[in-house]
């Protein structure tokens, strides 16, 4: 199939949208304020509501669904997860739980997740999903004894027990229930989850709900921990409502068609727990919980799944984004079903490649005589996570759109950039026990200092969007000072030499030139070398080393200046490690944790006389 068809002629499936609106604003210090001309309106008063809601208008309709053991489709209705959310909520009551006293789930995404997460919020209690890999990667469980004594919670839930055993055993759980779904051994300290829903709700469930407002807290999210210990981020009912409602604004719901999801992102992380979840309860739709990953092995499992669930939208990150339309270019039969009934297309979390967006592009007009609008979510777990969003059509990849309804967005001079920042209703209030952290992440205005850098498409037409311009933190100078901007070099590059870079990682800091750590695309590099070899054989194979040569050389020619032109690279035969920081669950590239952790390889591409695995480029 030929992927690089030119469909730009070919319309866009229209679908419920906004136009684009906004101000901006110039003051006299160089300072831009980009304003979301869309006024957000009432909103709230919780999350919760939305179950409430569609229990009462469409009990019968299914809200969630996972695989069971055997294989099978284990569904839950609205009405029923009230019910079962209701009972939670008097059992945590009967215990006294509190505003103080938070709940934490260790284990992945589940129905049962899901009821206690609802269970909790809906009398003002907070919950706290952790990423799987603090308990489940040993060495000593650090980060997550870590987040246990700051949220300090009074029950632990995990859906089976053995994968947790070793690491409950290293917490000290005096004063902490442990909750568990299946799998609890014969003599094991801990609680059915079934228990739980045997509690018989009284008029306190509901008395409890109506205390709660939009400035409680409904979770406590973590960052990443890529620069020191995961921070607690609360995410209060303000910030999760106002995201939905601005989403609202900017894609009306089409009652007739409600939104079929098949989702992998952890809930640990705002784009799968806030953005995606509750959107489709926000909508009264269907979510179906994919037990697959976009990783080697794995991703066969989702590609199961979608010959089953056809959704109605697909979002994800760059690389399951790469994965899929791979897969679709494969399998003329799945490529029926994925575009059946698909109208939109999501990413966040990294820019999406510009080939990829083609070659959905051309697989979409094949299948359905239009293309598929990709929208863009950006933001952090500090911002709700939804500070601004592409909600219109789009030539390509890398306009994260406009600010969100509700959200304010100042691009401040830093050095040769605009750093952004931003305030709102779904900004967070602070770190949670950490003041002088929260100090340092607002500015005088009350703008939250993301640490990223933006650029205006069109200074004269704000309506055209912006342009993510790199981590501020990420940059950095060469030995003759100039700046190197690491997340556009990234991506330019890893476009440049397509298909044979999954992703790369730039070094020279304080060097006289630019470095290269590259992760090959295995499938890619499969196809220039004609042959199915191990990755310890590609990166040696001279059809490879040619075709990434020529590209990078050809990039340099094209580019010319010394902040963008490569010298020397060093293809890797290790994959990032999710374990080591170097990539996250939703699956982008933490430069600085990559680089330490890789530091002989660093080492290696600045030698006097380079050895053999380093290649030169100029």
């Amino acid at each position: 199939m030929d992927q690089k068809t030119d469909t730009s002629a070919v319309p866009f499936l229209p679908v419920p949208m906004a136009e684009p609106k906004a101000t901006l604003e110039r003051r006299d210090n160089g300072e831009l304020v980009v304003h979301c001309d869309y006024p957000i309106g009432d909103f709230g008063p919780s999350i919760v509501a939305f179950l409430h809601r569609w229990a009462a208008e469409t009990p019968n309709n299914m809200w969630l669904a996972e695989r069971g053991h055997d294989g099978d489709w284990i569904k839950m209705n609205y009405g029923d997860a009230l019910t079962r959310v209701n009972a939670i909520s008097q059992y945590l009551l009967d215990r006294d739980f509190t505003a103080d006293t938070p709940v934490m789930v260790l284990s992945g995404n589940s129905i049962e997740h899901a009821l206690l997460s609802f269970g909790a919020m809906q009398i003002g209690v907070p919950y706290s999903a952790i990423a799987q890999p603090y308990s489940t990667m040993g060495g000593g469980f650090k980060k997550l004894h870590h987040v246990v004594n700051l949220i300090k919670p009074r029950l632990i839930m995990v859906q089976e027990w053995t994968p947790y055993a070793e690491a409950l055993s290293q917490l000290d759980l005096d004063g902490i229930e442990v909750v568990c779904v299946e799998d609890i051994p014969a003599g094991a300290d801990a609680t059915s989850f079934a228990y739980l829903l045997d509690t018989s709700p009284t008029a306190a469930v509901m008395a409890a709900y109506g205390t709660t407002n939009l400035e409680t807290v409904g979770k406590y999210l973590f960052t990443s921990g890529s620069t020191g210990m995961p921070k607690a981020v609360p995410q209060t009912q303000r910030m999760m409502c106002a995201n939905m409602k601005g989403n609202e604004i900017l894609f009306p719901p089409d009652p007739e068609n409600k939104p079929i999801y098949l989702d992998w992102l952890p809930w640990n992380h705002c784009y799968g727990g806030n953005s995606n979840f509750n959107a489709v309860l926000r909508d009264g739709g269907e979510f179906w919980i994919d037990d697959g990953r976009p990783l080697p092995g794995q991703f066969d499992a989702t590609l199961r799944n979608l010959r089953e669930v056809r959704p109605t939208r697909y979002l994800g990150v760059a690389t399951s984004h790469g994965m899929m339309v791979t897969a679709l270019e494969k399998d003329p039969e799945l490529r029926k079903i994925f575009f059946s009934r698909l109208t939109h297309l999501g990413y966040g979390g990294a820019s999406l490649p510009q080939e990829v967006w083609e070659r959905y592009q051309t697989l979409a007009a094949q299948e359905t005589g239009h293309r598929i609008m990709f929208y863009t979510g950006y933001g952090s777990t500090e911002t709700g996570p939804v500070a601004a969003t592409l909600y219109w059509p789009y030539e390509g990849t890398g306009n994260i759109g406009l600010p969100m309804p509700g959200t304010t967005m100042k691009l401040v001079p830093n050095g040769s950039k605009m750093e952004v920042r931003m305030k709102g209703d779904s900004i967070f209030p602070g770190y949670f026990q950490m003041p002088e952290k929260t100090a340092e992440s607002f500015d005088e205005e009350g703008f939250y200092k993301i640490g990223d850098a933006l650029t205006v498409i069109d200074d004269t037409d704000i309506t055209q969007g912006m342009m993510f311009n790199g981590r501020v933190v990420e940059d950095f100078k060469l030995l003759s000072g100039t700046f190197v901007n690491v997340g556009n070099l990234r991506n330019t590059v890893n476009n440049a030499c397509d298909p044979a870079i999954f992703d790369c990682v730039i070094t020279g800091h304080d060097k006289d030139h630019i470095g290269l750590l590259v992760w090959p695309n295995v499938e890619g590099c499969q196809k220039l070398a004609g042959a199915n070899l191990p990755v310890e054989e590609l990166v040696q194979n001279d059809a490879v080393i040619s075709h990434i040569t020529a590209c990078l050389r050809q990039h340099n020619a094209e580019t010319g200046g010394s902040s963008m032109r490569i010298s020397r690279i060093h293809l890797m035969t290790e994959a990032p490690s999710v374990e080591g920081g170097e990539i996250t669950e939703k699956g982008y590239v933490n430069q600085r944790t990559t680089l330490e952790r890789r530091d002989v390889l660093v080492k290696k591409l600045y030698e006097e006389v380079p050895g053999d695995d380093v290649i030169i480029i100029a």
